[in-house]
């Protein structure tokens, strides 16, 4: 199975600031996930990076999850998400991972 994550920024592109309280980005973001019908799970992450004018951010970022989801749907939930969130970019990542499932009746 395939995991693929993608990584979403809260600090807008322009002010690098969070325009938003983070649950409106939360319900923004299951909302496209519903609208294509996937799996998902995501988690509030904070994190920074360098720009690439050398400027360093700290900021709230939502990442998502999701398995065994077709590649060009992740690319066109990731290109609204960027969108949406009025992001520069967001990023993918993606492993092979082994999952199962256990069940067991009362």
């Amino acid at each position: 199975m395939t995991e693929t994550k993608i990584y979403v920024g809260l600090n807008d592109s322009e002010t690098l600031k969070q325009k938003h309280e983070t649950e409106k980005y939360i319900n923004v973001l299951k909302h496209v996930c519903f609208h294509y019908h996937v799996p998902f799970s995501f988690s509030v992450e904070q994190g920074g990076y360098m720009h690439e004018n050398g400027q360093y951010t700290q900021e709230q970022t939502l990442v998502l999850t999701l398995i065994d989801v077709r590649k060009e749907i992740i690319e066109e939930i990731a290109k609204d998400l960027c969108v949406f969130f009025h992001q520069e970019s967001v990023m993918i990542t993606e492993g092979s991972v082994r999952a199962y499932f256990i069940k067991e009746t009362l």
